[in-house]
């Protein structure tokens, strides 16, 4: 039989075949200027977190505010110019340094400080119409800032937090308890926190230049790496879906790199990749559906994403997107809060020096149908566990909601805190007593939830009130103009 000619390219070709990926040519693409959100006061705080947040019905910014710390919660929608009256959450008394959206509850938002505190704040559904002061819980127990605030993937109500009293905390926000106090395991500051795709483990990137895996729950170290990128700038360690650990950091000669490893066995890097030399810290944004990782550095101007896969060289640069101005930080949409008919697979909220801009990363594609390719079922709303299961050493992966006909946000249930009382543990003599009080309590919490919304529907008719007065002031004096100048 004849060999066929030409069977074999040359060379040269092989080494010019590009990896094939569906995500090649991602199109990054800012809104236009009506959909940004103008005249925002964005933080100045020199502390490298994101300073923004963001789920399906809001953005949260952290800015700049005199006497204590403040962070505006917008809906999506109101875009535009932002009154400099616009109300915010600020409960804080010192600089508020990261903030996260809780990701069982839409309207339930985590702040850390320096004021030492970590605070939870209900947000109503429409958005605020009052500045909102008081949180619905105050968490106290770091000794210095609070940097780092994390909720928990698959458990509801259970929290992480770090401070620069190099310890990590983590609380039962139902009962306002701290359950876990991990402060022996870091000797220097803690750049960043990430929870597993289950919420089983925790790795942390930390200014002695060590990425350590933590199980929090037998509060020990499962595994750690000295020096996962020998330069002095801040370091950064996300968990992928698979386990494995991307880490961002700095090269001894401050040339900026990323990193995948392997927790079983961190002596060597599965992946090193060089990138370029700039002092920007990468933030990284990872979305499990699809692999990708998108870097965001602080102070750049681009966007670099990569698809992380099972063949060499592990972390494969897909594209970069480019824009001119820098960004002070960035908010990441989660899945569900994404326009499928778009083909929308990512959206990012940029922060400028004075506003907030949308930028959507979409994959082109001709036919209109749902691409199930581009979507797998996602992480949805709901709790796989509550916190109780959770701290007794359950474990959960999330659970999973198609996105075929779009998300559909559904009615929050407010949260709860319920202050544990010591007395209520001992045992009565009299059943009938017993059913008495549990008659009387569920009274006594209704009519608490009856006075709160009372109070909040007193608030919202004196804010309307308010604002009928201020423009009944308004029209007069535009009266007495017009009547000045018709003399």
């Amino acid at each position: 039989m004849k060999k066929p000619r030409n069977s074999t390219p040359p060379p040269d070709t092989m080494r010019r075949v590009v990896r094939q990926s569906k995500f090649r040519h991602v199109f990054g693409q800012a809104v236009k200027n009506d959909q940004c959100y103008d005249d925002i006061r964005v933080s100045r705080v020199t502390w490298d977190s994101s300073f923004c947040a963001v789920n399906p019905r809001f953005v949260a910014i952290i800015i700049e505010a005199s006497g204590g710390g403040a962070f505006l919660v917008l809906p999506l929608h109101k875009t535009g110019r932002i009154d400099k009256s616009y109300p915010t959450v600020c409960g804080h008394t010192g600089p508020v340094l990261d903030i996260d959206w809780c990701p069982h509850n839409d309207q339930v938002i985590a702040s850390g400080s320096e004021d030492c505190t970590v605070m939870v704040w209900q947000i109503p559904e429409n958005g605020l119409t009052l500045s909102l002061t008081e949180p619905v819980v105050i968490l106290e127990g770091h000794s210095k800032r609070v940097g780092i605030v994390a909720w928990h993937p698959t458990a509801r109500n259970v929290l992480l937090s770090a401070g620069c009293d190099n310890a990590i905390i983590i609380w039962n926000v139902g009962t306002g308890e701290a359950l876990i106090n991990l402060d022996d395991m870091h000797v220097d500051m803690i750049y960043n926190v990430s929870w597993n795709r289950d919420g089983s483990l925790i790795c942390t990137a930390s200014k002695d230049k060590k990425v350590r895996v933590i199980d929090p729950r037998k509060q020990e170290i499962v595994a750690e790496k000295e020096k996962a990128h020998e330069g002095a700038r801040p370091m950064r360690a996300i968990f992928l879906a698979d386990g494995n650990v991307f880490t961002t950091g700095f090269s001894r000669m401050s040339e900026r790199q990323l990193a995948l490893w392997n927790p079983k066995n961190m002596q060597e890097p599965i992946a090193l990749h060089e990138m370029d030399t700039s002092n920007g810290v990468l933030l990284p944004f990872y979305d499990p559906d699809t692999s990708i990782i998108y870097l965001c550095g602080k102070g750049d101007s681009s966007i670099r994403y990569f698809e992380i896969t099972d063949e060499s060289p592990y972390v494969h640069y897909l594209n970069t997107f480019s824009s001119k101005e820098p960004q002070r930080g960035m908010g990441y949409m989660p899945k569900r809060g994404l326009d499928v008919n778009k083909c929308e697979i990512a959206r990012f909220f940029k922060l400028h020096e004075r506003k907030c801009e949308p930028i959507i990363m979409t994959v082109p594609r001709k036919s209109d149908l749902f691409q199930d390719d581009l979507y797998p079922d996602t992480a949805g709303p709901e709790a796989a566990l509550e916190a109780e299961e959770w701290f007794e050493g359950k474990n959960a992966d999330p659970i999973l909601i198609s996105l075929k006909h779009g998300y559909i946000p559904g009615k929050n249930r407010d949260l709860k805190v319920v202050k544990k009382n010591i007395l209520d543990s001992k045992p009565t003599a009299n059943k009938k007593c017993d059913l008495t009080n549990v008659s009387k309590k569920t009274t006594d919490t209704t009519s608490v939830q009856n006075e709160a919304k009372l109070d909040e529907i007193l608030k919202e008719i004196k804010s309307i009130k308010d604002t009928i007065c201020n423009q009944d002031e308004r029209i007069s004096k535009l009266e007495q103009q017009m009547a000045k100048i018709a003399a």
